[in-house]
């Protein structure tokens, strides 16, 4: 009978022993050599390619031909887009898209509750903040070329947000006008 030396426990994995461990986003390192792990991933890389080849039902277009056409499809509504060296902001008709260097996040109409400005009163930030129903809310600022631009910037989100944006107020029913008073009704005599 062989006997092994060493441990025989499984290695630890987490983030206390691997800095890149993120639970959800990454796959945990596997003990495998490099050549088996790039084997599978040509295998799997074949099985794709496998499936995208074979032809969809005849008329109906794939999900991803609909979404490439929903992205080429002009609008003829108002587009607000602002950016400098690091971050970025476009509010059009599918929403509200911030991003700040290599983060993004996309807000739909419906999930918008509010858009907030706000300059600085020195320098050249101009500050955009989106709040969502669920009071949470996300700023962003951008840095303008000059404080001009900030005018022009209000100008071009007030415009978008007017076109997509609804607030409720038109679903609120309008409150009655109260009624004026006669000398009467005012005297206490009918």
């Amino acid at each position: 009978m062989e006997q092994r030396r060493g441990s025989t426990s499984q290695p630890l994995e987490g983030a206390g022993f691997d800095p890149a461990f993120i639970p959800g986003l990454t796959a945990p390192v596997s003990g495998e050599p490099e050549d088996v792990r790039r084997d599978e991933a040509e295998k799997d890389a074949d099985a794709e390619t496998e499936e995208t080849s074979e032809p969809s039902a005849v008329g109906e277009p794939s999900a991803e031909d609909t979404a490439e056409q929903d992205d080429e499809a002009p609008v003829d509504g108002p587009v607000f887009e602002a950016a400098d060296r690091r971050a970025k902001i476009v509010a059009d008709h599918k929403g509200v898209r911030l991003s700040l260097d290599d983060q993004r996040c996309e807000f739909r109409w419906e999930e918008v509750g509010a858009v907030e400005t706000e300059t600085g009163r020195f320098g050249k930030r101009f500050t955009v903040t989106v709040h969502t129903p669920d009071r949470r809310w996300y700023p962003i600022e951008i840095e303008a070329t000059s404080r001009s631009r900030f005018q022009e910037w209000e100008s071009a989100l007030d415009e978008v947000l007017d076109a997509y944006f609804d607030d409720g107020e038109a679903d609120a029913e309008p409150e009655p006008e109260p009624e004026p008073e006669t000398e009467e009704s005012a005297d206490g005599k009918e």
